[in-house]
């Protein structure tokens, strides 16, 4: 798919996250503005990913880690058809697919695993792809994490473990929008400099404009290249990127805006598309 009609559907992303929290009342904003790139060039360009066989054997793997911003992902998967656009509407409301959470036994289609506690995603990821490569199989895994979440030890047990297990099917992406629920990720524990501690511990690490089209699907295709080593993708992003009022504030990082706030959001971000 070309870079403009993947705008496109990053503006269209960008809304139904802004619409579905506004109506929610509830939710996180901020790393889900910041990870809508990443997932759209994933989903439209690079991932096998059928929306009506969200359980194809064929598959690749999609493990959202950092599960609070579950808003993007299911704003991605309705624009794929894999679930309607009306159910957006549903977002944490007793008894609906859509939890704050993603939810395993909620039976949504593109949910491969329940997540919510930071930190264990890329111990999923690399267990799937470890699977995987055992039964000689061509499925990738694609585990995106926040910044903040690389603070949990957790997380570089998985770091260690994967390149010692030659997991060149899996591919790890950090959204380092730099701002974390307590504020600067440098002030609450310093993760700097992340790109060169995955290339210590073995990994193939790229570092990019998170929100940069182009240079993510260039990073995607080079990870589907690497033969030997799984492959770490360090995306520089804004949190709240595409509402000027959200943009690089820790504030918005679980807080949902008023009706008024939204309409100013969905006017900026329709002023994006000309």
């Amino acid at each position: 798919m070309q870079t403009s009609d993947l705008k496109i559907i990053s503006a269209a992303v960008r809304k139904d996250i802004i619409k579905m929290l506004g109506l929610a009342g509830s939710g996180h904003p901020g790393g889900s503005l910041s990870s809508v790139e990443l997932l759209v060039a994933l989903y439209f360009n690079h991932m096998k990913f059928n929306p009506n066989n969200a359980d194809d054997p064929d598959r690749d793997y999609f493990v959202l880690s950092k599960g609070h911003v579950c808003p993007v992902l299911y704003a991605v998967l309705a624009q794929t058809e894999c679930i309607s656009g009306d159910e957006l509407c549903t977002l944490r409301q007793a008894g609906s697919r859509l939890q704050g959470h993603p939810a395993k036994d909620k039976e949504l289609p593109g949910i491969e695993i329940s997540t919510g506690s930071l930190g264990y995603g890329l111990s999923i990821g690399a267990g799937i792809a470890a699977g995987l490569k055992q039964a000689k199989k061509a499925n990738r895994v694609y585990v995106l994490m926040g910044d903040g979440e690389q603070q949990e030890g957790s997380i570089w047990e998985a770091a260690m473990a994967a390149p010692h297990l030659n997991l060149n099917n899996l591919c790890a992406i950090v959204d380092d929008n730099a701002l974390q629920i307590d504020g600067e990720t440098k002030k609450v524990m310093n993760i700097q400099p992340l790109a060169q501690k995955y290339k210590a511990f073995g990994w193939n690490t790229i570092e990019i404009d998170g929100h940069d089209l182009d240079a993510i699907n260039a990073a995607y295709a080079a990870a589907k290249s690497e033969t030997n080593k799984p492959t770490a993708i360090i995306a520089k992003t804004v949190k709240g990127k595409g509402v000027s009022f959200m943009e690089n504030l820790a504030e918005w990082h679980g807080k949902t805006p008023s009706k008024e706030l939204a309409e100013k959001a969905l006017a900026e971000i329709n002023a994006t598309l000309g």
